[in-house]
Parts: C-alpha cells; structure tokens; sequence
C-alpha cells in the first residue's frame, strides 16, 4: 500500500525519480574509475611467453638450415617433381666461317631432335597410341616406333628420350601442326622438339685443310675450327618454369649467346682455282708409274707478299668436311683396305689424310731456299752482284765430292746465273765465304727451322743444326737446301721478305672477327716480326729471280716452264732427293712472285713423290704454278705489262724441240743420234746415243753417271736439281774459254 505525501499524492513517482538519479550517480561514477595497471606479474607472463616463443622460432630455424644442408638438393627435386618444374638448356649457335668477301665457308643449320616425355605420355590411356600413330605417320622410318613403346614401357617415369635426331624443320612441320590443332587432336601428347644445331660445310671439299672440321659438342678439330674454338662457340641459355595443371609452360628464359663468325683471308675463288689446278696434276699422273694417286702429297699456299695473309692453302688429297671418315675420298682407299685396317691404321690413315701438308710436314725444301742463301751473301757483304764463280760439276768438300746438277760443269758463272742455273757447286763456295755463324744466323733471320706463329694448329718446326755443330759438309748441303728440315709456311714466309723490299710478316688465315649483328669484335691486323734485307739486297734478288724464268739475253734459267704471257714472273725451282739418297723419290717445288717488280702475289707449289717415272724435274710443279698464275692474276686485276717473246724457250722444252725437229728431218730407220762427247756433255739437247750411254752406264735421257759419282754430305746423294742438264750454243759460248 502506498503511501500518500501531505498534500494527498502519491509518493511512488518520487521514489522512482530518486532511483533514477541514484542509477545515473552510479555510471557516471563507472566512467570515472582510473585504467587497470599492467602489473609486474603480467609482465613476468609475457617475457616468459616471449622467450619460449623466440626459442621455438630460434630451433625451427636451426632444423630449417640442417634440413636444407644434408638435404636440401632431395627436398627440392621432390617439391618440383611433384609442382611440374620444366627446365631445358636453349643451344647457342656456333659462329660461322667465312672467305674475305663474306662467303660462307663453314656455317650451322638449326635442326630438331624428337624428344618423348614417357610421364606425360602415360596420364591419360588416351594418349598413346594416337600420339604413336601420329608420329609414325609424320616421321615415317626417320624413327622406330617399337623402340618408343618399349621406353615407355620399360621407363613410364622417364620425361626424356631422343627419339629421332637432326630433323630439318621442314621435317617437323606437319607434326608441329598437329600438336596446335589441339581441337582435332586432343590426345597427341608427350612429345616436344629439342632445338639443335648441325655444323655444314657448303663446298665440301674447299679448303678442307686450313676449314678443319667439329665433332660432338662443337669441338673443333684441325684448322680455324680448332684453333679459334673459343670465339666460334657461345654460351647456352636456359629455360625453365612451372607445368600448371594445363600442362601449360609458365617460361622463364634466358636467351643463348650466339658464337661469333671468323672472316678469313682465303678467297674462295683462288682457293678453288689451286684445288681445281692440284686435282688435275693428280689425275693426269695417276698410276702412271705405279698404282695411286699422282703423288704422295701435293700442296699449294697463295700468299699476299704485304701483308703475310694467306689467299689460299690447299693440299691433295682432300677430305669431305662433311664426311671428314670418308676415306675412299679421291681414290685414296678401297673399301677392301679400310675393312682389313685395325684401329691403329686407321687412326694413321685419318691422320695423314687430315693434316695440312702446309704446316704440318717438315721436308728438305731443296733449291728453292738458294734465293735465300744468295740474299744471306749480299747482306754480309761476303757476296757480290758479279762475282764470279767457277763450276767445274764438282767440288770436294772435306772427305766428299759433291756433284753440281750439271755434273759436267757450268763454267765460270756470275752470282745472277749461278742461281738462274742454279748451280750447286757455286752456292756451295757461297756458303763457305759466308761461314756457318753468319750462315746460321741467317737461317734464324728468314725463320728456318723454327715456327712463324700462324693462327692454325699442328704446325711443324722443322729440324736444323746449331752453327757450333755443323760440319764445312752440312754447311755444303745447307746451301741448296738439303740436310735440314722446313715447311712450306716457313719457306714462303721468307721469300715473300726477300721480294716484298726485306719486311717478314707473320702469316695468318683470319682477317677478323665479327658478331651476330656483324659489328667488327676484332681486326686482324698484319704484324712485321722482324726485316730480314735491305731493299737494295730485295731488288738484287727480284731481278735474278726474274732471270730464272726469263733469262738474261745469254743464258737461260731454270724457271722457263713458269713463265705466264704478258707477265714479269720472277721463281725458284727446287728438286731435293728423298731419304733414303737412292735417286728414286724427290721433292719437287716451285715458288714465284708477280708481277716481280712489284710484287702482289706469291704461289709455292710443292709436289712430293710425283707419280712419274723421272721424278728429278721440277717442270711438274712450274706447270702447275703457270696454271694457277694464269687464272688467279686476271682475277685479282693484275694486268698484263709485257708480251712473251719465243726467243728462249721455257726449260725442258728444248730437248722436246729438237727431238720433234729431228724426227721430222728423217725417217724412224735413219734418225739422226747425236753421240755426248768424251767429257760427257750432252751436244745441243738431243738425246745420248744409247750405245755409247750404255758403254759409258750414262742414263740415256740426261747424260747422268749411273755409278753413283754424285754424292752428297754424310750419305747424301743425287742431285738437289736436276733442271740444267742441257745447254744451248749460246750459253756455251758464254762460258770461261778455259773451263
């Protein structure tokens, strides 16, 4: 029951308001109550929770980094096995070789390999047989079917295996075709092509020797492919990424750096022109005095007398650098005696057949370095333009006589004609006025015997004496060019300082070094090692070597077979007897220069063992330098200066001229015989009596003594040029009254 106020109303209504104001009094007194402070032991709690949590943090990361350590590289390949991970080297490309105007001469063609991914092959049962059905359709024999099943069969987890090798890309076309029509052909899968690159060499056989060729791994072999190995091959690239569930390929790449191109300084003209001239030498001589080739070897360098670069370098026989193991190239070898060769023969046989004969084989170079030895008198002093110089066909030196070509005698000869007929007995005196030391060092001087540093592998030093060890019978022999060892490089290095005013260049085969894009990398350019004559001893030498090959108004020289119409040739020949000394085997050579005034070009030609039954002739070897002058100096726009007269036939021809005179003055039955005299000399070319050739055991042909007179130093014999047997009536007439 309520109770009332005084003035008759209730009280309820004010004890509601006072609860009211009472309620509001209490929150108001909540707002106001002062925060909670973090106490000491809340803070205890938490550095504790704070330490274990960093302890656990500290011993997660100790067991991370001992996981990773012993066996990080198995984690990771199962996390990416299991994610689909994809990587694949991208193949560089290996630079190409060129010729000095920008042909091609070695270059790589980008081919494919097929490769099966079994793994993929074997997710669905869907994929197999439409994806072998495809590839047997598309490939047809370039793969064996059976062989990929077997695979897949035997390897289900494998995700590589070549299937077909060095496919064009004309050859994977129609099956790439079928892989992107993915509407038609959803279950062709598990195959992708690894991109690749196969080295070519568009003319075979052209310079094969100095090209050298690679094997796997773009590892050259021989030649610029070896020695510049380096610069030709680039750096792979990389491609890598994740599968997704798709099978689509979320790449990353890094692309390949391509290898650069080397710019040789062989034409691929004249290199042609020589090989065409070596082919046709070889094959007119095959079998002609026994079974084989035309020679043993026959070898050619074309060289710029200015610069040391080497316009061509070929040898014979050549090898196809496509097919470098071809050993039936050229005739070379018959099947019959590849199947009967073991493995050591047949490691020989690659050998012979792919050094480069230029650079690699040391011979006796023979009578073509006496340019040397009379360059080697000038520059001493020791001997003069005009000396004279007496041939009697001998001369004894120490415990030997030493025959001269003409082992009847020259007569009194000037140092011009000494090397025109290249007389044996006078550049023996020669040496003897120079002495071993002057001598030996002038070897050094022209490099003989010791490498020129030519940018291509396997060159050959040669072998010579110290002056301290020679005898007054090796300096003999040295003279002409027999006794020691050199190499073609060697030689022709030198002649061309002999001929180009006394600068000796090292000889080279690359002109520079170009990249992907064609910008010059490097120039080449030509290094002088060193001055080996004056320019006065240089002129000197030009014009006795234009006497060999043109005479000197009185005499003929030994070089006529190499004169070119309308050109100033100035040579050497060379014919250096073989070991063992039994007058059979010869090396025959000739090395010229033109136009010999100025000279813009030199060709040595070499020919060891020529396939003749009289090989003591170096006609062989001018013919084919005459050949090769002929077509190389119109192509290199060197003019004609001068027409060749028909007063003094070329060597060698006039005894063919008189004997086809002689057969048309007179019948088979009477022809005339001309009879030698008694001291032996054969009268006017003709050919000796046979009778008196055989009462006197003359060789009928050239009036030589077949008793084994000519004899040369320590067992030494024959003759280091057989080219001067014969003498016009002019060049009798010409010689000392009293000889």
């Amino acid at each position: 029951m309520s109770r009332k106020r005084s003035d008759g109303r209730s009280n309820r209504p004010y004890r509601e308001s006072a609860r009211l104001q009472s309620n509001r009094g209490q929150r108001v007194r909540r707002r106001r109550l002062p925060p909670l402070s973090f106490t000491r032991k809340m803070q205890k709690k938490l550095a504790v929770i704070f330490i274990i949590v960093l302890l656990a943090l500290l011993g997660l990361n100790y067991q991370i980094t001992k996981i990773q350590k012993e066996n990080g590289e198995q984690y990771a390949k199962q996390v990416l096995s299991q994610q689909g991970y994809s990587s694949a080297s991208i193949p560089y490309r290996r630079g190409d070789i060129t010729d000095v105007n920008g042909t091609i001469l070695a270059t790589s063609e980008e081919v494919y390999n097929v490769i099966i991914d079994a793994k993929q092959l074997l997710e669905k049962d869907s994929y197999l047989e439409p994806t072998l059905a495809a590839l047997e359709s598309c490939f047809g024999d370039k793969l064996d079917i059976q062989a990929i099943r077997t695979h897949v069969s035997e390897k289900p987890e494998s995700q590589y295996y070549v299937a077909a090798k060095k496919l064009t890309k004309d050859e994977i076309r129609d099956f790439e075709a079928l892989l992107k029509d993915r509407k038609n052909n959803p279950d062709i899968a598990g195959v992708w092509f690894e991109k690749d690159y196969v080295r070519r060499y568009p003319y075979d056989t052209l310079a094969c020797d100095l090209l050298g060729f690679t094997v796997s791994g773009n590892q050259g072999v021989w030649g610029i492919e070896e020695y510049y190995n380096d610069t030709l091959n680039g750096i792979n690239g990389r491609e890598y990424g994740y599968l997704n569930e798709d099978s689509e390929l979320q790449k990353t790449v890094k692309e390949a750096e391509d290898g650069k191109t080397v710019v040789s300084t062989i034409d691929a003209n004249i290199q042609k022109i020589v090989e065409d001239k070596l082919k046709e030498f070889n094959e007119l001589h095959a079998n002609e005095a026994r079974e084989g080739l035309g020679s043993k070897n026959s070898a050619v360098i074309v060289m710029d007398p200015d610069s040391g670069e080497l316009l061509a370098m070929a040898g014979y026989p050549a090898f196809n650098l496509n097919n470098p193991r071809d050993l039936m190239v050229s005739g070379l070898y018959s099947q019959e005696e590849i199947d009967a060769m073991d493995d050591t023969e047949l490691g020989e046989a690659y050998y012979s057949l792919w050094r480069n004969y230029c650079i690699s084989d040391g011979y006796e170079p023979g009578s073509t370095v006496k340019t040397l030895t009379i360059s080697a008198g000038l520059e001493t002093g020791k001997v003069r333009d005009g000396d004279p110089w007496t041939c009697v066909g001998s001369l004894e030196v120490g415990d030997h006589t030493i025959h001269c070509s003409n082992v009847w005698g020259h007569g009194v000869l000037t140092t011009d004609q000494a090397l025109m007929k290249s007389c044996n007995a006078a550049l023996m005196q020669m040496a003897m006025r120079i002495g071993n030391d002057d001598f030996m060092k002038y070897m050094d001087v022209f490099n003989l015997g010791k490498k020129t540093g030519i940018d291509l592998p396997g060159e050959a030093a040669g072998l010579k004496s110290r002056a301290d060890e020679m005898t007054i019978t090796d300096l003999a022999a040295y003279s002409f060019g027999q006794g020691y060892n050199t190499t073609m490089v060697q030689v022709a290095s030198a002649f061309c300082s002999v001929v180009n005013g006394g600068t000796y260049y090292q000889p080279h085969v690359v002109k520079e070094i170009v990249d992907r894009n064609g910008a010059t990398v490097k120039s080449v350019e030509p290094v002088v090692m060193k001055r080996t004559v004056s320019e006065q001893t240089s002129e000197t030498m030009k014009r006795y070597l234009y006497h060999v090959v043109a005479g000197d108004g009185v005499m003929t020289g030994t070089g006529g077979t190499a004169a070119v119409e309308g050109y100033r040739i100035g040579g050497k020949t060379g014919t250096a007897e073989k070991l063992p000394r039994d007058k059979k085997n010869y090396v025959i050579s000739f090395i010229g220069a033109a136009p010999i005034d100025d000279p813009q070009v030199v060709v040595y030609v070499v020919i060891d063992e020529p396939n003749v039954e009289d090989q003591a002739h170096s006609t062989y070897a001018q013919e084919v330098f005459a050949s090769i002058m002929k077509d190389i100096l119109p192509y290199m726009n060197i003019y004609p200066t001068e027409s060749v007269t028909q007063e003094q036939p070329a060597e060698g021809q006039e005894e063919e001229a008189a004997k086809e005179e002689a057969a048309g003055e007179s019948d088979e039955s009477d022809q005339q015989k001309v009879v030698v005299t008694e001291t032996g000399r054969v009268i006017d070319g003709l050919n000796i009596d046979p009778e008196y050739a055989a009462e006197h055991n003359l060789d009928p042909n050239t009036g030589e003594p077949l008793d084994g007179r000519s004899v040369l130093p320590d067992g030494y014999s024959g003759v280091a040029d057989n080219d001067e047997d014969t003498m016009t009536g002019d060049e009798k007439d010409a010689l000392d009254p009293n000889q």
